[in-house]
Protein backbone atom coordinates (compact mmCIF):
# COMPACT_ATOMS: atom_id res chain seq x y z
CA UNK A 1 0.00 0.00 0.00
CA UNK A 2 1.77 3.23 -0.88
CA UNK A 3 2.48 6.04 1.53
CA UNK A 4 0.14 9.52 1.12
CA UNK A 5 1.53 12.78 0.03
CA UNK A 6 1.45 13.59 3.95
CA UNK A 7 3.34 10.23 5.28
CA UNK A 8 5.75 10.83 2.37
CA UNK A 9 6.96 14.01 3.96
CA UNK A 10 7.16 12.93 7.05
CA UNK A 11 9.10 10.01 6.26
CA UNK A 12 11.40 12.44 4.66
CA UNK A 13 11.86 15.10 7.40
CA UNK A 14 12.59 11.90 9.74
CA UNK A 15 15.17 10.67 7.58
CA UNK A 16 16.67 14.38 7.17
CA UNK A 17 16.35 14.56 11.11
CA UNK A 18 18.01 11.00 11.52
CA UNK A 19 21.22 11.56 9.11
CA UNK A 20 21.82 15.00 10.75
CA UNK A 21 21.96 13.39 14.47
CA UNK A 22 24.27 10.68 12.59
CA UNK A 23 26.45 13.12 11.33
CA UNK A 24 26.85 14.99 14.53
CA UNK A 25 28.10 11.74 16.32
CA UNK A 26 30.38 11.18 13.55
CA UNK A 27 32.31 13.90 13.43
CA UNK A 28 32.05 14.48 16.93
CA UNK A 29 36.03 14.78 18.27
CA UNK A 30 37.56 12.31 20.25
CA UNK A 31 38.88 13.92 23.32
CA UNK A 32 39.80 17.01 20.87
CA UNK A 33 42.98 15.28 19.44
CA UNK A 34 43.37 15.04 15.52
CA UNK A 35 46.60 13.86 13.95
CA UNK A 36 48.96 16.43 12.42
CA UNK A 37 49.75 16.08 8.55
CA UNK A 38 53.16 17.80 9.28
CA UNK A 39 53.34 15.07 12.26
CA UNK A 40 52.58 12.26 9.94
CA UNK A 41 54.88 13.54 7.13
CA UNK A 42 58.10 14.23 10.16
CA UNK A 43 57.56 10.81 11.70
CA UNK A 44 57.82 9.02 8.51
CA UNK A 45 60.71 10.21 7.59
CA UNK A 46 62.23 9.50 10.74
CA UNK A 47 61.14 6.01 10.50
CA UNK A 48 62.80 5.25 6.96
CA UNK A 49 65.45 7.13 8.30
CA UNK A 50 65.97 4.50 11.47
CA UNK A 51 65.21 1.88 9.21
CA UNK A 52 68.23 3.05 7.05
CA UNK A 53 70.21 3.49 10.12
CA UNK A 54 69.16 0.18 11.26
CA UNK A 55 70.08 -1.84 8.25
CA UNK A 56 73.88 -0.43 8.35
CA UNK A 57 74.36 -0.79 11.70
CA UNK A 58 73.09 -4.75 11.10
CA UNK A 59 75.65 -5.32 8.14
CA UNK A 60 78.27 -3.34 9.49
CA UNK A 61 77.97 -5.24 12.53
CA UNK A 62 77.85 -1.71 14.55
CA UNK A 63 75.43 -2.31 16.91
CA UNK A 64 75.45 1.53 18.28
CA UNK A 65 74.36 2.64 15.04
CA UNK A 66 71.63 0.05 15.09
CA UNK A 67 70.33 0.52 18.53
CA UNK A 68 70.59 4.39 17.66
CA UNK A 69 68.78 3.37 14.48
CA UNK A 70 66.28 1.70 16.07
CA UNK A 71 65.59 4.73 18.73
CA UNK A 72 65.00 6.75 15.38
CA UNK A 73 62.41 4.57 14.01
CA UNK A 74 60.44 4.44 17.27
CA UNK A 75 60.51 8.21 17.79
CA UNK A 76 59.60 8.72 14.29
CA UNK A 77 56.29 6.09 15.21
CA UNK A 78 55.67 8.35 18.39
CA UNK A 79 55.96 11.67 16.13
CA UNK A 80 53.57 10.31 13.43
CA UNK A 81 50.56 9.61 16.25
CA UNK A 82 51.05 12.51 17.92
CA UNK A 83 47.87 15.01 17.56
CA UNK A 84 49.41 18.63 16.28
CA UNK A 85 48.40 21.83 17.53
CA UNK A 86 49.13 23.92 14.66
CA UNK A 87 46.84 24.94 11.57
CA UNK A 88 47.85 21.44 9.53
CA UNK A 89 45.22 19.33 11.36
CA UNK A 90 43.47 16.53 9.76
CA UNK A 91 39.83 17.05 10.93
CA UNK A 92 36.93 15.39 8.89
CA UNK A 93 33.40 17.55 8.97
CA UNK A 94 30.49 16.33 7.23
CA UNK A 95 28.52 18.71 5.26
CA UNK A 96 25.35 19.58 7.15
CA UNK A 97 22.70 21.38 6.15
CA UNK A 98 21.22 24.73 7.13
CA UNK A 99 19.42 24.18 10.14
CA UNK A 100 15.61 25.12 10.15
CA UNK A 101 14.61 28.11 12.83
CA UNK A 102 12.45 25.56 15.03
CA UNK A 103 14.53 22.65 15.15
CA UNK A 104 14.24 22.32 18.68
CA UNK A 105 10.45 21.81 17.88
CA UNK A 106 10.54 18.87 15.91
CA UNK A 107 8.98 16.42 18.20
CA UNK A 108 5.67 19.64 18.86
CA UNK A 109 5.37 19.54 14.84
CA UNK A 110 4.81 15.76 14.85
CA UNK A 111 2.97 16.06 17.84
CA UNK A 112 0.73 18.61 16.04
CA UNK A 113 0.52 16.53 12.98
CA UNK A 114 -0.32 13.38 15.09
CA UNK A 115 -3.30 15.26 16.72
CA UNK A 116 -4.56 16.76 13.18
CA UNK A 117 -4.65 13.50 11.42
CA UNK A 118 -6.82 12.23 14.89
CA UNK A 119 -8.93 15.25 14.23
CA UNK A 120 -9.51 13.84 10.62
CA UNK A 121 -11.03 10.81 11.64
Amino acid sequence: MPLSEQEQRLLDEMERHLMRNDADVVSAPRDGRTLSYRNIVYGTILVLLGLGGLIVGVSQQLIVVGVIGFVVMLGGVLLAVTPGRGPGKMRVEPDRPAKPQNASSFMDRMNDRWDKRQGER
